[in-house]
């Protein structure tokens, strides 16, 4: 396993080094493109503005004086003589008729005698530019245009030229370049995707090692954050939670295995027992139907809880299906309460009944809603001496109900409290003293019913003073089905 997690750890760092540097390359190749563009575009547009400047030149050295061409200039200033020579290194001058007056001898190869376009430069008087090559396969861009005689009366074409040659191989240096560095920025973007590779995860590889400490038997692990807020301390937390909802599954599991171990024990030794005894000891019939007698009492305990766990379990698993209609709350509580006023006065407990005098309509499964109620009201008349009370109040508040059950009995340890829902949990001590023995389940029962209502159970008490447990019901929109995730509360 340690192998295979190595080798899962290295092949994404090498995923992640491999796309840090085709990254880095398609960038630099983008890039250089991109820049390669608005260098030939700069280069272009110099060219363009450097025979502009030669035509304005041409306009201040050229006369043409009765069709003869001359140029004027200070042939001891060696800065004109070089413009002139440069000016008159491509160039020709054609009249109107299409003779050339004057040229250099490129100009036929580069078709700086076209009709066509002496035509339309002398119809329109527009600048031409247009690219040529010589026979050698340079390259010329051609700027032509047309000028006037001294007497400004006759229109001549006049076509000049620069070689692009030397831009031409800029770029080409350029080109190769960019090609040549190509396989440095893979290089480079290899070793720095491979750094930030590891960096980056190695907090993943951290939260791996702290992950592979824990087990079932260690849950109680957690993973640090590094208090950085990003999504990997945002995995971390999610993380966490679930090891601590795995925990708590844990802990119920070990602690049910352990209460139905204890209970299931316990009632099996006494049958045992009884059997054993009457085996051994009876000496007559009705010995041996007491025998029997008490142990299909334990038997039938053992039913009890085996049925109790079952439902539970069901219910935990989302098998349990509700069956929520139309109901009045209030109604129901009334009914329901009144069947424990006989139980109670048996006791020497009042039983007081306060519900809305209007209806209190609600969307609730009836049979577990009277589940719940009956536990409530069993466990007050159970566990209230003589001469104490047991209260029933209803109330609806806007979109829910409250179901409050209190009573005056002995109360619950603080201590206590937080276990009152779990399963088997019995209170220990003189407060748990009744002459009837619960199964240790009805309270699982209610914080179950009410979750699975979309409600909620409160529990609190005062040792000496009595309990109050205040059940909170929606009035509408019960969900149609248990699902697990909200079929039983954490500790049932």
């Amino acid at each position: 396993m340690a192998g295979q997690r190595t080798h899962v750890t290295r092949g994404l760092r090498f995923v992640l080094t491999a796309s840090y540097a085709l990254f880095f390359a398609l960038m630099f190749t983008l890039v250089a493109g991109v820049f390669r563009q608005s260098l030939a575009g700069f280069l272009d547009r110099q060219v363009h503005e450097n025979l502009d400047q030669d035509w304005a030149a041409i306009k201040g050295y050229l006369r043409i004086q009765k069709g003869v061409p001359t140029w004027y200039f200070d042939e001891h200033d060696t800065d004109e003589a070089a413009i002139v020579g440069r000016l008159r290194r491509v160039y020709v001058l054609i009249n109107a008729s299409g003779r050339v007056i004057q040229g250099t001898d490129l100009y036929a190869s580069l078709g700086m005698d076209s009709p066509a376009e002496i035509k339309s430069v002398l119809e329109t008087g527009t600048a031409h530019f247009r690219e040529s090559h010589d026979p050698h396969g340079v390259p010329y861009v051609i700027r032509s245009g047309a000028v006037f005689d001294e007497d400004h009366r006759e229109k001549y074409f006049v076509a000049i030229g620069r070689s692009t040659s030397d831009n031409g191989k800029l770029l080409q240096r350029f080109t190769w370049l960019c090609i040549w560095l190509i396989p440095l920025m893979l290089l480079g973007g290899c070793v720095l995707g491979w750094i930030f590779a590891g960096r980056a995860l190695s907090p993943v590889l951290a939260v791996a090692r702290t992950a592979q400490r824990i087990t079932g038997s260690n849950l109680s692990l957690r993973i640090p954050t590094r208090q950085s807020g990003d999504e990997l301390d945002y995995l971390i937390e999610t993380l966490n939670q679930m090891i601590e909802r795995l925990e708590n599954s844990f802990r119920q599991i070990r602690q049910f295995s352990t209460d139905v171990s204890h209970e299931l024990r316990t009632p099996l030794t006494i049958l045992r027992g009884q059997l054993e005894v009457a085996l051994f000891t009876a000496q007559s019939s009705e010995q041996y139907r007491e025998a029997i007698v008490d142990s299909l009492q334990d038997i039938e305990r053992l039913s009890q809880i085996v049925r109790a766990l079952l439902l539970l379990s069901q219910a935990e698993t989302g098998q349990v299906v509700l069956q929520p209609t139309t109901l009045d709350l209030a109604a129901l509580v009334k009914d329901l309460s009144e069947q424990f006023q006989i139980p109670a006065e048996g006791g020497d407990v009042r039983l007081e009944i306060e519900v809305p005098p209007q209806p209190v309509m609600a969307e609730l499964d009836r049979v577990q809603i009277e589940r719940m109620l009956s536990n409530l009201l069993s466990n007050a008349v159970k566990f209230t001496p003589p001469g104490g009370r047991v209260g029933v109040h209803l109330r609806a508040e806007e979109e829910r109900a409250v179901l409050r059950v209190e009573d005056t009995g002995r109360g619950i340890a603080p201590e206590h409290l937080p276990h009152i829902f779990d399963r088997f949990f019995r209170v220990s001590g003189p407060a748990a003293e009744s002459p009837e023995k619960g199964l240790g389940l009805g309270l699982s029962f209610v914080a179950w019913i009410a979750r699975a209502h979309g409600g909620s159970v409160q529990v609190s008490s005062e040792p000496g003073h009595g309990t109050v447990f205040e059940v909170t019901l929606p009035l509408h929109g019960v969900p149609r089905e248990m699902r697990p995730d909200v079929a039983a509360p954490a500790n049932v």
